[in-house]
């Protein structure tokens, strides 16, 4: 998978080179490439921004240094496609305004051979940009969350890293993803223990030290679901309403 990024801030995504996700690109399962949009801006400055149009508070990151970037990214991904029907990546830009990113996105998103990132800053990209894209190809506006950050570095990381980890190769146990919370039934996971079995006089539940399977698996199942209702009761399925006599 390609991964590209267009950011102002490259040394955010040197956490990247950490864990799974380094070791995915030392092993070449994952192809990552930061931009820095200052190398498309040709004033003194290397301006990216500019007051918004209509007045009010901020700045607004101007079009020409991301359709610079934004070209020479797809036209790199075309020469490297060669004779593909569809080599035209997925542009992201992480945005309040998008659809909230899911384990279930993750996994549609990780089909993808290539994606590109733009993480904006200050109050967001001139809108011409995602409507140039869009209209040339595939644009997806994704929010992480409800909540307001500087830009869409944190956002692109953490996506990055969800959507990489579901690469095929990258985790060493692929048994291991489908226990995990949002993953098979969107069921929180189970708490988990380790030796030694008393810390602190804390006790690891007795049924996890039997050695019966069927018994621990049970406990678990049951786990995840008083989890999931006490933490987040609308990952819960829906219980159908009870059908009375008048509604027959």
């Amino acid at each position: 998978m390609r991964l590209d990024v267009v950011t102002i801030f490259p040394g955010y995504f040197d956490a990247l080179e950490l864990s799974l996700l380094g070791k995915a690109r030392q092993r070449g399962l994952i192809d990552l490439r930061v931009h820095d949009l200052r190398e498309h801006a040709h004033d003194r400055h290397r301006t990216v921004d500019d007051t918004p149009a209509g007045g009010g508070a901020g700045m607004v990151m101007k079009p020409e240094p991301w359709g610079e970037a934004l070209d020479g990214i797809l036209a790199d991904g075309r020469a490297a496609a060669g004779g593909d029907a569809d080599p035209d990546p997925l542009i992201i830009f992480p945005s309040p305004a998008g659809d909230v990113f899911t384990q279930s996105m993750a996994r549609e998103l990780a089909e993808e051979s290539h994606l590109v990132f733009g993480c904006g800053r200050y109050e967001g990209i001139d809108q011409r940009v995602f409507d140039e894209y869009a209209a040339r190809g595939r644009v997806r506006l994704v929010s992480i969350g409800d909540y307001v950050l500087n830009g869409g570095e944190v956002a692109t990381i953490a996506m990055i890293e969800a959507i990489g980890r579901l690469v095929p190769g990258v985790v060493g146990n692929p048994e291991s993803l489908v226990e995990e919370s949002h993953e098979e039934d969107g069921l929180l996971e189970y708490p988990s223990y380790t030796k030694p079995a008393t810390w602190r006089g804390r006790e690891v539940p007795p049924v996890l030290l039997g050695g019966n399977h069927r018994a621990i698996a049970e406990w678990r199942r049951e786990q995840r679901v008083e989890r999931t209702r006490r933490v987040r009761p609308d990952l819960l399925p829906r219980e159908r309403p009870a059908r009375h006599a008048a509604d027959e």
